[in-house]
């Protein structure tokens, strides 16, 4: 027969077999739809040059009346503010002592030191600085001891060991003159506890599994130190709110900059919130929100108050006649997993329940109506706002709420929800890029220790699926940059995690950015008869360098549905190859279509095939 075009539907079916998403795409990775074709999806390249110490799990970029950039990222370790390509340190501090409370030991041809200090409140990985030390008589001088040390191991509740270092990081072994404690004047101030790189799933109480899997309501297992360390964040003005999940409100003060600071530190505080799983600042009305806080007068979180401070103020949380701080415990569920600001609401959704919050003014300040109940959301970063949309991803399958809850039609939804790691699935996260009409959640798979690799994307302009697979954590928008920002996670090294920004050119970091689309199977006759294969034309659009070009289409055969795929013919393509001969026969063929190596991108157009029913000799 005649060359003919192959008219392949857009978007990934993985919903039935191979053979049942003929004419259409069956599996891919790092490409895209839009306007109906196959695409290779941007590249991406370091935002900056360092690294930042821990998983980035939060990200948050923001202009200041200045003209100030600033890029946030909290990973499990610490907090960083970014300006100019440089990442500060603003990790608050939990606790300084009083001199003299810290005394070192050290044991003669050991690098390891062991800290007293009555009842530090460390964890393993915590970082603390010290200052006002001499030396202990040997290798282990003043300068090794005043500095910043990463808590190796915790012997109890009184003491601690560091890992002696110089000032370039290298370890030093202590000799037998290093016999004294640090002098009388040692202080430590402690950084707020480090927090874990795994959801845990032993603890007892809320918070220590999935919703609707483990008994929430019955105590508090969990603390901000021993569960999976998640950040919420938001602008107040020029300045950051930040809270890492059942931890304190902290604020950092543009203007000054230095490490943050508890919100209780602001200027004329009255009861502030102590512990909270998530802060966020309405837009509009500009209230600080906590969802999930500590009443007045307590310590212990309730993880169904939602509590707010007064207008324009995020110092005053005490409610009185002349103020607009409040607060409000939620009718549905034993625990709010996560909120998300809509155009003029913020949707809250609990273990059991989604409820609507909107600000209504005095007396009552905010409204509260429930949406739906008996679903909820698969971890607090999983929702994207889409103007007045909210696309959300529940443990059965992906959402969409415009006043009301409704289903979206997922064509890989079995591929998804089938290999999540639901033990794991705290880590999931959404990401809106608005540019080509695209959500991406994130998701981990497999079992284990596993981080979020794998990921499927909805183009809500067009309605279609892709799935793939990329190492990040943490993805915006980044409205206040020229190009999204992502962050990647390296568990083998944490101190070796970046931010990315990403469609910036066609490759990955300067390597290359392999990219794959694979069709469903298709015949002719039904498969009643054997297809002969002879030639195809390829068509295809290029950026970037065309002598860079490295194509490989691959044509696969089989002869029942049940059958593997075998490569019948290999071709590669080039920005000058006019057309590919081939020699198959089979009863059904499929195509998949690979880039690889470096400067450039690619769109597929209408390729054409010489396919004629034939039969075997």
């Amino acid at each position: 027969m005649p060359l003919a075009k192959l008219p392949f539907a857009p978007g990934v079916n993985k919903e039935g077999t191979q053979y049942s998403a003929q004419l259409g795409w069956y599996d891919s990775d790092k490409i895209r739809f839009r306007k109906g074709r196959v695409e290779k999806i941007g590249g991406w390249e370091k935002y900056s040059q360092n690294a930042v110490n821990g998983v980035p799990r939060a990200l948050q970029d923001w202009g200041t009346a200045q003209a100030t950039a600033y890029l946030a990222v909290g990973t499990n370790l610490k907090y960083y503010v970014e300006s100019g390509g440089v990442f500060q340190d603003v990790t608050p501090i939990r606790v300084t002592t009083a001199a003299g409370d810290v005394t070192f030991s050290a044991t003669n041809g050991s690098s390891t030191i062991t800290v007293s200090d009555t009842a530090h409140g460390a964890v393993a990985s915590d970082f603390v600085t010290f200052s006002g030390a001499v030396t202990l008589g040997g290798n282990i001088t003043a300068s090794v001891l005043n500095q910043e040390y990463q808590i190796a191991t915790i012997v109890d509740v009184d003491s601690y060991t560091i890992t002696a270092k110089d000032t370039s990081g290298v370890e030093v072994t202590a000799n037998a003159s290093d016999t004294g404690n640090g002098g009388a004047s040692v202080v430590g101030a402690y950084q707020i506890n480090t927090g874990l790189n795994i959801y845990v799933q032993t603890a007892n109480g809320w918070g220590s599994g999935n919703w609707g899997e483990s008994p929430w309501g019955e105590g508090t297992g969990l603390s901000v130190a021993n569960q999976l360390r998640l950040y919420s964040q938001d602008v107040f003005g020029d300045d950051l709110i930040f809270n890492p999940r059942l931890g304190g409100v902290y604020y950092w003060d543009e203007s000054t900059g230095g490490r943050a600071f508890d919100i209780g530190q602001l200027p004329s505080p009255a009861s502030t919130p102590t512990t909270a799983l998530q802060v966020m600042v309405s837009d509009v009305d500009r209230h600080v929100i906590c969802f999930g806080a500590n009443p007045i007068g307590s310590s212990n979180i309730d993880p169904l108050l939602v509590r707010w401070s007064d207008q324009e103020n995020a110092a005053d949380w005490q409610p009185t006649a002349t103020n607009t701080a409040g607060g409000q415990v939620l009718s549905t569920g034993t625990s709010i997993i996560g909120a998300i600001k809509t155009r003029q609401e913020i949707l809250i959704f609990t273990d059991e329940g989604i409820q609507s919050m909107r600000f209504i003014g005095a007396p009552f300040v905010f409204s509260f109506s429930l949406v739906s109940q008996n679903m909820s959301i698969v971890s607090p970063r999983a929702a994207a706002s889409v103007g007045d949309a909210v696309y959300f991803m529940d443990l059965d399958g992906f959402y969409i709420y415009q006043g009301s809850i409704q289903r979206v039609p997922c064509s890989v939804h079995s591929y998804v929800f089938d290999n999540l790691n639901r033990d794991q699935a705290f880590k999931s996260f959404s990401y809106n890029n608005p540019d080509f009409s695209e959500i991406t959640w994130f998701y981990p798979v497999g079992t284990g220790n596993t981080e979020a690799t794998s990921y499927v994307t909805y183009n809500y302009s067009e309605n279609v699926w892709a799935v793939g697979t990329m190492d990040r954590s943490a993805f915006i928008s980044a409205q206040t940059k020229e190009y999204p920002v992502g962050a990647g996670v390296d568990i083998s090294d944490l101190s070796a995690n970046y931010v990315y920004s990403h469609e910036l050119g066609n490759d990955a970091d300067g390597e290359e950015l392999v990219a794959y689309v694979e069709s469903g199977g298709f015949d002719l006759t039904d498969g009643n008869s054997f297809s002969f294969g002879k030639r195809f034309i390829p068509d295809f659009r290029f950026s970037g360098n065309p002598n860079a070009v490295d194509i490989s289409i691959v044509v696969k055969g089989r002869d029942f549905p049940l059958d593997d795929f075998t490569d019948l013919a290999t071709s590669s393509i080039t920005a000058s190859s006019t057309q590919a001969h081939i020699r198959t026969r089979s009863r059904e063929v499929a195509v998949k279509i690979t880039s690889s190596g470096t400067g450039y991108g690619w769109t597929l157009g209408d390729m054409r095939f010489d396919f004629r029913t034939d039969g075997r000799r």
